[in-house]
């Protein structure tokens, strides 16, 4: 059975006591989760204080992104290992703002998820079209590059390790989110590239997430599509209602009680 992943990227959102107050408010909404995996992704400034607060409670912090190198003359850089100094056990990697505001490149987050691995950190590694490509007909096509690129120097055995999150570009922060039937057919893209790769087995058991204005009102008809292991969330994941909702729509039809 694949883990069924919830992430909030808060982005560059929260400082340092605002992201305090917001995770002690959030904690006790999410505690009653029995299997759905919750990962909290703040700011590299408030990392080291939300890792003090989720310890224990089966919260898990990620950082937003990372650089490939452990250390050096890297200026306004975080490497894997300073993340996991803070507590961090996730990295979000190849995030479309990344590729297309500071013009990262497949090779850049090649070397990412490389690092990451090499260091025990699990990278949530992002893909996704934009509106124009979508437009061409060209989805597969960007999807396929983009996935080899980010996996080339990865095999079998660390591919458990990794999860994928979809997110079409045109679709984050714009309120506009892929329809399930669209989400869904990627998704299985994006599963069928895996199974070249990697085989049936390993490509089943990988989490593949969606990301793009998921909000507590669409969540429940995206995460019913079988494809669709949980949400990387952006916007919903800053207020404290609107993603404890979206978690516990995904506990109760991904994780039904028995």
């Amino acid at each position: 059975m694949r883990e069924i992943i919830v992430a909030g990227n808060w982005k560059m959102n929260k400082d340092v006591r605002e992201a305090e107050a917001f995770t002690r408010e959030l904690l006790p909404k999410m505690l009653n989760l029995k299997r759905t995996k919750i990962i909290l992704c703040p700011p590299f400034t408030a990392l080291f204080n939300i890792g003090k607060i989720v310890e224990g409670t089966g919260i898990a912090l990620g950082g937003q992104n990372m650089y490939f190198a452990d250390n050096g003359a890297f200026t306004g850089e975080v490497s894997g290992r300073m993340l996991q100094s803070t507590g961090c056990e996730y990295v979000i990697l190849g995030h479309s703002e990344r590729r297309h505001i500071f013009g990262e490149t497949d090779e850049m987050v090649q070397k990412k998820v490389a690092a990451a691995l090499r260091l025990g950190l699990r990278p949530i590694v992002c893909i996704g079209e934009t509106l124009a490509e979508r437009q061409a007909g060209k989805t597969l096509k960007v999807i396929e590059h983009q996935l080899n690129g980010a996996l080339e120097m990865v095999d079998a055995n660390q591919i458990v390790q990794c999860v994928l999150a979809y997110e079409p570009v045109w679709a984050i922060g714009t309120g506009v989110n892929a329809t399930p039937g669209q989400a869904a057919e990627v998704h299985r893209q994006i599963r069928q590239l895996l199974t070249a790769k990697y085989g049936f087995e390993v490509a089943n058991a990988i989490t593949i997430q969606y990301g793009g204005s998921v909000k507590p009102d669409n969540a429940a008809e995206l995460i019913r599509e079988a494809e669709i292991d949980g949400f990387l969330v952006g916007g919903a994941s800053l207020k404290s209602d609107d993603f404890s909702q979206i978690a516990a729509i995904v506990e109760k039809i991904k994780n039904p009680e028995e």
